[in-house]
């Protein structure tokens, strides 16, 4: 898991010039035939891409953007109508039962089906119309880290040329130096106050949400930590009754409009006596965590870097081995 994470700027470079030409392609299509929605499919840490996929393609296109169940189609069987969408496919092996059959019934649907795949000749990536491999070679540790950086890559380049942003392509364009320097980030302040902890909430909003469904996944996976993720408009309106003295937060605070929000919350519950760990900003009562500081949008990808180095060193200080977590295996298979 260390060294597929450090490997994540390499990884991101690459994919930049790889997939250029082909996204570049798609992207004008889209403009020149738009699609009346984006339904993304995934599962896992691919699943939580694609909660930023949702944001960041509702926030720049103004496109109503949605999560497929894979249920519907692999459980019960169902038809939607998704005639005139695109549909965002994301997934590192390409072979679940379940993502097959969402969009094996979304092409017959008359959906355009455009698959985020590190596994270019996978099931999944013969089912697509177009592929945009992640190109993050083999990742053998269980829990998915350079895939999942790679899959927010992939998702931020196809949607600054599907608006034409160029200065977010040009922040793009930075990321990966910007990630070798998130990776050297010092986050052992976080190791020393989660090695005893029982639970904790992991707090962001809008587009740092999916980093922080996917920092929850991870110190589960990892740490055998139980990390429930919430946003931090959520958190009001019911999670808060556990939230008492040293009671840990995990908080991502990137600089957009939701930055205010977050960190009154981060406040608030500092006041309550919690034990507030907290990214992308500095308040009384809290424990910074360091981070380097980006574009609004490319800065949950930092956050999440430099999260992955600490969650492998937390595993390791709880006397849990990162690359083999019990339970389970590299490819899952849900029907």
């Amino acid at each position: 898991m260390f060294r597929e994470a450090a490997e994540a700027p390499r990884v991101i470079a690459a994919q930049l010039a790889a997939n250029a030409a082909p996204i570049a392609q798609l992207a004008a299509r889209l403009r020149a035939t738009p699609p009346r929605a984006v339904v993304t499919c995934a599962r896992g840490s691919s699943d939580h891409a694609a909660t930023f996929a949702r944001y960041l393609i509702e926030t720049r296109l103004g496109l109503l953007t949605s999560s497929a169940a894979p249920s519907v189609s692999s459980v019960y069987e169902a038809a939607t109508d998704l005639g005139g969408t695109l549909l965002l496919a994301i997934s590192q092996s390409g072979a679940s039962p379940d993502l097959l059959a969402v969009v094996s019934r979304a092409r017959a649907a008359g959906a355009h089906i455009v698959a985020l795949v590190n596994a270019p000749g996978s099931p999944l990536a013969q089912l697509a119309d177009e592929v945009l491999p992640l190109h993050a070679g083999p990742e053998r540790a269980v829990a998915a880290t350079k895939s999942y950086l790679a899959s927010l890559g992939a998702i931020v380049q196809l949607v600054a040329a599907w608006c034409g942003d160029e200065s977010l392509a040009a922040a793009l364009a930075q990321a990966p130096t910007q990630l070798a320097r998130a990776w050297e980030l010092d986050w052992s302040a976080a190791v020393t106050r989660l090695t005893a902890a029982t639970s904790l909430y992991v707090i962001g909003r809008g587009l740092g949400l999916g980093v922080v469904q996917e920092a929850a996944l991870k110190l589960k996976e990892t740490c055998g930590l139980h990390a429930e993720a919430i946003s931090a408009a959520e958190l009001r309106h019911g999670p808060m009754a556990l939230v008492g003295a040293g009671f840990p937060l995990l908080m991502f605070a990137q600089h957009d409009e939701s930055r205010a929000g977050v960190l009154q919350l981060a406040t608030e519950v500092a006041a309550q006596g919690a034990d507030v760990l907290l990214a992308g900003g500095q308040l009384p009562q809290t424990t910074e965590l360091p981070s380097e500081s980006a574009h609004p949008v490319i800065e949950p990808l930092l956050f999440v870097q430099s999260f992955y180095r600490m969650a492998n060193a937390l595993a390791l200080a709880r006397g849990y081995n990162p690359d083999a977590p019990p339970h389970l295996r590299k490819v899952t298979e849900t029907v």
